[in-house]
């Protein structure tokens, strides 16, 4: 029953698929734009999905908040005539806008905080403007269907079908492999659900798994997907993961990044950061709201404003802000 509610879900995304996908037109004079031209070139649009990487790794974003924002970017710029200096602002955008989908309201960065890390030009009412240049330009059609929903469904059919618990496949593993990809112009032109099946097949002819093999075939034939299809992008992702995990390529952190803080900055921050405060005594009456120390309050919002460092700055030690620390993150749903 599970399986056959799978299949029929899974039907539907791809009917659906082609009406989030970029103008091909667009995407072919991005890569053909020269890298010093007037227009985003391939080059400046891929080194801006890799930013958007690490951005999404160092909020704590999930993976489905960076594949909807490249699936924003593309089809935005795909459509519009763009000058280099506002692709940043565009893509923080995208960004933001991804967030604001998917994650839990808590988690969310502020644009003031997105722009300082970002180490963005722009303003907080610039990048206020680009979303709603953005959203009204997309129709405000958020909630795409791109690859990352085939391989969560492909993933979850492979399973629903598998008695042998040892063939199951990394999931996690699968869209480390999906981001590199989406670092690369060219996949924007690809169907997610092809591109979402090669990486799938890929992965389970290198594990060797004879049976879930057999059901990612199944899958295929179920969408009517073309071998001549699946072997062209199979080639591409093949090619494009042996590229990326080779030593001369330069790849996107994409670990939780450190706030370093040069020394004058350091000395200028408050001693709250380095140690915890001393709380009130609690009196035995209960709290006495009049009494409570207003300058407490007053001392850990002025080391707030304080910080006013940048990523790269001279180290001197790590810093990471307790606000990012939200305890509660919840896996995204499909």
């Amino acid at each position: 029953m599970e399986a056959f509610r799978l299949m029929k879900e899974l039907k539907v995304n791809f009917d659906q698929e082609i009406n989030y996908l970029p103008k091909e037109a667009g995407l072919a004079l991005i890569e053909s734009t020269q890298e010093n031209g007037r227009g985003i070139s391939a080059k400046c649009r891929n080194a801006k999905v890799e930013d958007l990487w690490s951005l999404t790794s160092f909020f704590g974003y999930s993976t489905q908040t960076f594949v909807l924002a490249v699936n924003l970017l593309d089809r935005f710029l795909a459509m519009m005539k763009v000058q280099p200096k506002h692709l940043a602002c565009i893509s923080i955008g995208c960004l933001h806008i991804a967030a604001k989908v998917v994650e839990q309201e808590c988690n969310i960065s502020s644009t003031h905080e997105l722009i300082r890390i970002s180490q963005s030009k722009f303003t907080v009412s610039d990048l206020s403007r680009m979303e709603k240049i953005i959203s009204e330009k997309l129709n405000f059609e958020f909630k795409a269907i791109t690859a990352l929903t085939f391989l969560h469904l492909y993933h979850a059919i492979a399973l629903s079908h598998t008695s042998d618990r040892k063939q199951v496949l990394n999931q996690d593993k699968l869209e480390a492999k999906l981001k590199a990809c989406l670092c690369r112009i060219v996949f924007s032109k690809a169907k997610p659900s092809v591109l979402a099946l090669s990486l799938l097949t890929l992965e389970i002819e290198a594990l060797q798994f004879v049976d879930t093999l057999e059901i990612a075939q199944r899958i295929q034939r179920h969408l009517k997907i073309s071998d001549s299809e699946l072997q062209h992008w199979r080639g591409l992702v093949a090619q494009c993961l042996s590229e990326y995990s080779s030593p001369e390529c330069s790849k996107p952190d994409h670990k939780k990044l450190v706030w370093i803080v040069s020394r004058r900055t350091a000395q200028n921050l408050h001693s709250s950061y380095y140690s915890v405060p001393e709380l009130p005594t609690i009196p035995e009456g209960g709290w006495d709201e009049e009494s409570e120390s207003e300058d407490w309050y007053e001392d850990v919002s002025s080391g707030e404003e304080s910080l006013s460092s940048s990523l790269g700055s001279d180290a001197e030690g790590p810093y990471f802000p307790m606000h990012y620390r939200c305890q509660s993150r919840k896996s995204p749903t499909f």
